[in-house]
């Protein structure tokens, strides 16, 4: 990070910063093209950023967590995303999405059940939502979830679940139709509930995992369930309560997605910057050549804009105020940022931008589903129109 933002953060997060960004350096980096080649998952990075304690950063010590705050989480994910967005992403859906539904909404039981663990990183859990026919649209949610005998009998599949198939996956929380209501303008209504999913129930399976352009190391599979049998008191928060408690997590994520695309953006800053200064034609540094050193200075104004909007969206969030629009905002020019620097980046480097050794060629294959995932650009413009009154 710029020193420049140091003056923004408490003395605990400038140390947290420093902590991470010392563990990229050291321990992330090292294997980073080793796990993208051979699409394994880094069960061993995992293994030490849960020893951090990064995992628990903004849960109560009371379920294991470290006692900080999402701001926290989102300042972890921009540095290690500089890096690797694999690692980052298996921690950033290892916390929002899979740890925090149960935290926001889980009953004392529920959380006593499952939350020390996934907070102290030892397990994963993974929250499946989307399906074939329901992205964007997730009111379109086919997966069945029938109440017979004390027990919720769910069949459906998923797709694009992460961490939803490593050996640490402990559940997944599905989203499922569990009934339907009749409106009074005679409409038919589902009724979305979220049901907590132990992956070794029968009838779970975690298909094959994708052959994915980007995030290679990180664990993303297609769900399959078939007479998945779990007990009533699996239900995550009221029933038919689903969909809207899944839209609070996903305005949550997406500032954590902000913070992730921010550090990609500053990681193809910082490869640029050393590649300019190192790198001579005709006698000279590269960096020398304005249209190398603009190209660069545009990046570092992105990645700073990117910084910002999701900075505020985070205090927002901590303060008690509204911040769903700010998230989309965070959300969407951080993606775009990670996105146009990843390309520009790889100019700077020319030939050994396309070679998938160098961290700018994997943020330039890693970056474009930061316009996709948790919501796609699309969707943030919607919701932002939205919010000026331009339905």
């Amino acid at each position: 990070m710029p020193q420049s933002m140091d003056h923004m953060l408490s003395e605990e997060h400038q140390a947290l910063v420093g902590a991470v960004r010392d563990f990229t350096r050291e321990v992330v980096a090292p294997v980073s093209a080793t796990h993208d080649e051979a699409h394994s998952f880094p069960y061993e990075v995992v293994s030490q950023m849960a020893g951090m304690g990064l995992f628990g950063l903004p849960f109560p010590e009371e379920h294991g967590g470290q006692g900080g705050d999402y701001f926290a989480l989102c300042l972890a994910l921009e540095e290690l995303a500089k890096v690797d967005q694999s690692v980052a992403i298996t921690l950033e859906a290892g916390v929002s999405l899979g740890a925090m539904p149960i935290y926001r909404f889980g009953t004392p039981e529920q959380k006593e059940r499952w939350l020390p663990e996934l907070t102290r990183g030892e397990r994963l859990a993974g929250f499946g939502l989307t399906e074939s026919e329901a992205g964007s649209d997730a009111g379109g949610t086919r997966t069945r979830a029938v109440l017979e005998d004390g027990e919720w009998v769910i069949d459906g599949t998923k797709e694009f679940i992460t961490n939803s198939g490593t050996d640490i996956t402990s559940l997944v929380t599905v989203t499922a139709v569990t009934g339907e209501r009749t409106l009074g303008d005679g409409s038919v209504k589902k009724e979305i509930s979220t049901i907590l999913v132990p992956t070794d129930t029968p009838g779970f399976t975690a298909e094959p995992a994708y052959d994915k352009v980007g995030w290679n190391a990180s664990d993303t599979h297609p769900l399959t369930l078939r007479n998945v049998r779990v007990p009533e008191e699996n239900l995550l928060g009221e029933r038919g309560r689903g969909y809207a408690n899944f839209l609070g997590i996903l305005d949550e994520g997406r500032i954590a997605i902000a913070a992730l695309a921010t550090g990609a953006a500053q990681g193809c800053v910082d490869e640029s910057v050393r590649y300019a200064q190192e790198r001579e034609t005709f006698g000279a540094p590269i960096g020398s050549n304005q249209a190398i050193s603009f190209k660069i200075a545009r990046m570092q104004a992105r990645a700073h804009s990117a910084r910002l909007a999701y900075y505020d969206a985070a205090a927002r969030m901590l303060a008690g105020k509204p911040f769903k629009t700010e998230a989309a905002i965070a959300k969407l020019i951080a993606g775009e940022a990670a996105m146009d620097n990843a390309r520009d980046a790889t100019q700077v480097f020319g030939g050994y931008g396309f070679i998938n050794e160098f961290v700018v060629a994997r943020h330039y294959r890693d970056s474009k589903i930061l316009e996709v995932g948790e919501g796609t650009t699309e969707v943030q413009l919607m919701l932002i129109a939205r919010s000026l009154g331009l339905d």
